[in-house]
């Protein structure tokens, strides 16, 4: 059931790779320029892979306040950063812009990505406002990209947002996947870093029994076990930063510590 770019793999760990903020982004540090970002990812995944992480992908999370709509910038600058950083990975890679699904399928099907996360459904009240994806214009533009190969990952409960959608959330997950044709579930906390409900995580399981539910947000050493009982995998950035801050580069020996739980589990 899991996808095919992770071979025999189970139970994957897809560990996030930040980009510093982009240019024209608040944050974006201009003294440092394009080679700090490049820089910085580079160092991260080197740690990441040392580590035995199954998976890497790519995100913009320094980009606050976060857009609904890429700037030209923004994705010419992210795309820069990847398509450098892709040649020391070793693991399949995937792309996240946030919030942006036309941007982050544009990313990752040029890039050679082998899946996006995003908000693909869904209306939420969210700090940027009201937010309403149109998952029809991402999914057409996989296709006339020729990219049908390129999974598509749906966070159906976003980050940083409250649904609107009062359906119970396994009900939301059935519904992506049977009329958006979702290739995995993503259950997230509130924000970044914190876990998803491990009753929601459960419920969302116990109806989607044909592409992979991931957990996507706060899962760490203390509670992957019981997350990995649930879920066929986990997405990973916080806990595998310097003392678990999300602003922070990777510590290598967290990472190591939980890759070896995980192999444990498995």
């Amino acid at each position: 059931m899991i996808f095919e770019c992770f071979g025999e793999k189970r139970k994957v760990v897809i560990a996030m790779a930040h980009i510093g903020a982009l240019p024209g982004s608040p944050l974006y540090d201009a003294d440092g320029g394009m080679n700090k970002l490049i820089d910085d990812v580079l160092s991260d995944i080197g740690k990441l892979q040392a580590g035995g992480v199954d998976a890497i992908m790519f995100g913009n999370e320094n980009d606050r306040p976060y857009l609904l709509n890429a700037t030209p910038e923004s994705i010419a600058a992210m795309t820069t950063v990847v398509s450098v950083a892709k040649e020391e990975i070793k693991v399949p890679f995937g792309v996240n812009y946030l919030w942006d699904p036309v941007a982050s399928v544009s990313i990752g099907a040029v890039t050679g990505a082998s899946f996006v996360r995003e908000i693909f459904t869904g209306v939420f009240a969210s700090d940027m406002g009201v937010w309403a994806p149109d998952c029809a214009t991402p999914m057409r533009l996989r296709r006339n990209l020729g990219r049908d190969d390129m999974k598509l990952l749906f966070n159906i409960n976003a980050e940083f947002a409250h649904s609107l959608d009062q359906r119970p959330i396994e009900l939301r997950a059935k519904s992506a996947r049977f009329s958006s044709l979702a290739d995995a579930i993503l259950v997230s906390g509130p924000i970044t870093g914190q876990p998803a409900d491990s009753s929601d995580l459960r419920k969302v399981a116990e109806v989607i029994d044909d592409v992979p539910v991931f957990a996507n947000t706060g899962v760490n050493i203390d509670n992957v076990q019981d997350v990995l009982s649930v879920a066929d995998g986990c997405v990973i950035g916080t806990h595998f930063k310097v003392d678990g801050n999300t602003w922070n580069a990777v510590d290598g020996s967290r990472v190591k510590r939980f890759m070896d739980v995980v192999e444990g589990l498995r």
